[in-house]
């Protein structure tokens, strides 16, 4: 069984910083992707940003420039940085992790309960 727990939401004003954190752990082979998705009120979830065991990250359009993913492989963990918030950037925040639970498994993604992160002043 894999664990994944996030921390570090909350409320800021907007042009403020927040950093998040995740953490897998348990039946782990091997991570993957680790990535972060938010899905804000009356919104799907969408992706903000992920990142490859080898450190090659993606974002989502709208975080460019302001957001930023990274990773220790060695905690199993990953981060965003968030820079520049904006209201628009109120959501749930979920981590996600792909993960192999033994050599040769197919890899699967595991999801943390999320976390909130309110932008307002």
């Amino acid at each position: 069984q894999v664990h994944v727990v996030e921390s570090g939401g909350g409320l800021v004003r907007p042009g403020g910083s927040l950093r998040l954190s995740c953490t897998a752990s348990g039946s782990i082979f091997n991570i993957l992707t680790m990535g972060w998705y938010r899905r804000g009120p009356g919104e799907r979830r969408t992706l903000v940003a992920d990142i490859t065991s080898g450190g090659h990250a993606s974002y989502g359009e709208s975080v460019l420039d302001r957001f930023t993913i990274s990773r220790d492989n060695d905690k199993s963990t990953v981060y965003l940085q968030m820079n520049s918030l904006k209201p628009e950037d109120t959501a749930v925040y979920y981590c996600m992790t792909d993960v192999q639970v033994t050599r040769g498994s197919p890899p699967f993604d595991y999801w943390g309960q999320g976390t909130q992160v309110t932008v307002s002043s």
